[in-house]
């Protein structure tokens, strides 16, 4: 029995730590990966968020211009 868990230990690799240890791993490796970032300056920020309302402006009119347009034109057919 002894052979078999030794044998089955080698087979399996050695012990993961427990579940409280790999977390705290988890968070100091999330917390030197964050010391890494480059983050934005308020000024890009604003530029970037200025340019995904402009797009999403745009993109609901479009959206919007194709939906109007279909609607009349599944009226004209079942009518």
């Amino acid at each position: 029995m002894a052979k078999k868990t030794a044998q089955a230990a080698v087979e399996n690799g050695p012990a993961k730590p427990n579940v409280f240890r790999r977390f705290t791993q988890y968070v100091e490796a999330s917390r030197a990966e964050l010391r890494k970032v480059t983050w934005p300056t308020l000024k890009e920020t604003r530029k970037a968020t200025l340019a995904v309302l402009g797009f999403v402006a745009v993109m609901a009119i479009v959206l919007g211009l194709i939906d109007l347009g279909l609607s009349s034109l599944v009226k004209v057919i079942l009518s």
